[in-house]
């Protein structure tokens, strides 16, 4: 093959295509291209589109944002009423900010603009199909083939798979999950006395069925509303919702968007990668288990996948590439891994004892300042059980219970 063929096929391949546009991608694709790399960012929607999500920015995810991110805040919360369905309610403020709210259509459309601003090409409107490692699509072991709805096929030396819990990417890479959740949540558009009535206020309400809460987060003048519960409750779950809204006195107030999301939560075993693909975020079963809190997930672990990807695509071979996938996935249970299994221990106490700890964290000042901590991103879950022996002791306690 002469030289300037060489060239040109080498043109046609991407070092690092990710799937999904969503935050775990967008931060993949940021972090890829700020090495110089070429980087291509596929998303299915036409940009910006709608997300079920409460859309809570926490210190984590603040503190992952690219550098220079201008976070379009629609609210910065200062205070949190706790109620244990419906009663015992209780609410506790704080001097500094918790944590900001955003609405996802805008809050990825930013991000997806610091990617393109970091060099990568972004496409819309795409459909992948499947990902090929292997046959007649691929040219040779150090390149993947993303097969595109259309039969159009992209070549890769690293895919980065970021397309949601049900995607392809998850499929492809064998992403097991043993925790889904089933999600509601209704957009409210209020009138002005009732805006400034929740402004710098969320509600969190633990529900009537075990594992499950309720939120309202406001931005402006739409409330955000919505429950989670765990998958097969679904009619009591859309009951929860109706009742929810009306003990709150919003019922009167017709929803401008309803939505539901399943959300899954990976087994312990799943695996990361496969191959020259990875995976993060959601397509992974990256989310914190108590709380599904998501986005922190996304942010950090797509950044880390985009970091590694490039570190995949300059493998000469397979057991290079391997021998960088699973660096990966050993930066991701490090860290990532951690968190979500005190998250795991937290939510089984929650559902066989909320009104324990309902009481702790609304009547024992510590625990509150542990929440308000781990919110501004000053500590974590798994920071305060491991460096607090009381804290670890009191888990222990209500693990037995």
């Amino acid at each position: 093959m002469s030289s300037e063929r060489a060239a040109e096929d080498n043109e046609q391949v991407w070092d690092v295509v990710v799937v999904g546009a969503g935050p775990a991608g967008a931060s993949a694709a940021h972090a890829a291209a700020c090495t110089g790399r070429r980087v291509l960012l596929l998303e299915k929607a036409d940009l910006p589109r709608y997300k079920t999500c409460g859309g809570g920015i926490i210190g984590p995810s603040r503190d992952s944002l690219p550098p220079g991110f201008d976070l379009p805040l629609r609210d910065r919360v200062h205070a949190v009423t706790f109620s244990l369905n419906g009663r015992l309610t209780r609410t506790r403020r704080s001097k500094n900010m918790l944590f900001g709210l955003i609405n996802r259509p805008e809050f990825d459309a930013r991000l997806v603009a610091s990617a393109q601003d970091a060099g990568a090409t972004v496409r819309t409107g795409v459909t992948v199909a499947r990902v090929e490692q292997h046959g007649a699509e691929v040219p040779d072991r150090r390149t993947v083939a993303v097969v595109l709805g259309d039969g159009e096929v992209v070549l890769a030396r690293a895919v980065v798979g970021a397309d949601g819990s049900a995607g392809r990417i998850g499929g492809h890479v064998g992403v097991k999950v043993d925790q889904v959740d089933l999600g509601l949540e209704a957009e409210i558009p209020v009138p002005e006395p009732v805006a400034e009535d929740w402004a710098g206020r969320v509600l969190i309400d633990w529900g009537p069925i075990p594992g499950s809460y309720g939120w309202v987060f406001p931005k402006g003048d739409t409330l955000t509303v919505g429950v989670i519960s765990a998958r097969g409750e679904g009619a009591a779950t859309k009951r929860y919702l109706e009742d929810f809204i009306g003990r709150l006195g919003l019922a009167g107030f017709e929803p401008s968007i309803s939505s539901g999301h399943l959300t899954r939560c990976r087994a312990d075993d799943s695996p990361l990668s496969r191959g020259r693909v990875l995976v993060c975020g959601d397509a992974a079963g990256l989310l914190e288990p108590w709380t599904r809190e998501g986005i922190s997930f996304a942010l950090r672990s797509g950044r880390l996948a985009g970091e590694w990807a490039v570190r995949v695509s300059e493998a000469h071979d397979a057991v290079d590439a391997r021998r960088q996938a699973l660096n990966y996935a050993f930066a991701i249970k490090a860290g990532l891994g951690v968190e979500m299994g005190v998250g795991r221990r937290m939510l089984q106490v929650f559902t066989r004892r909320p009104g324990l700890l309902h009481a702790a964290i609304t009547g024992f000042r510590p625990a509150w300042h542990a929440f308000a901590k781990i919110t501004r991103g000053t500590t974590t879950l798994a920071e305060i059980v491991r460096t607090r022996p009381v804290a670890r002791r009191a888990l222990e306690a209500m693990d037995r219970g």
